[in-house]
């Protein structure tokens, strides 16, 4: 079991827009999004928006939600790849405005 020092810090760990960026690339290109909807939904880009929960927003082509079996695999990939032990990540989807 991991002390609260460890969570405590994963909770407010900030990952750089860069490299989110990247990593979400290339969680995408091998495994691109699923949505309820009709549409191909691509990310266009991402950012963490907060911590203390870690927040995420992903910016995508279309108005659309993630399923839910994709929001997991993006939070478990979020986990594997950065740590965030023991703390809930949260993440919004949103249409890139033009």
């Amino acid at each position: 079991m991991a002390g609260t020092s460890a969570v405590s810090t994963s909770r407010r760990q900030r990952i750089p827009t860069p490299t989110l960026n990247k990593f979400i690339a290339a969680v995408t290109a091998a495994n691109p999004p699923v949505s309820p909807g009709r549409k191909h939904v691509r990310i266009l880009y991402a950012a963490q928006i907060g911590v203390a929960p870690p927040s995420f927003v992903f910016f995508t082509n279309v108005a659309t939600t993630f399923h839910f079996s994709y929001q997991r695999f993006l939070v478990n990939q979020l986990r594997e790849h950065f740590g965030f032990l023991g703390t809930p990540i949260r993440l919004q989807v949103r249409r890139r405005a033009k």
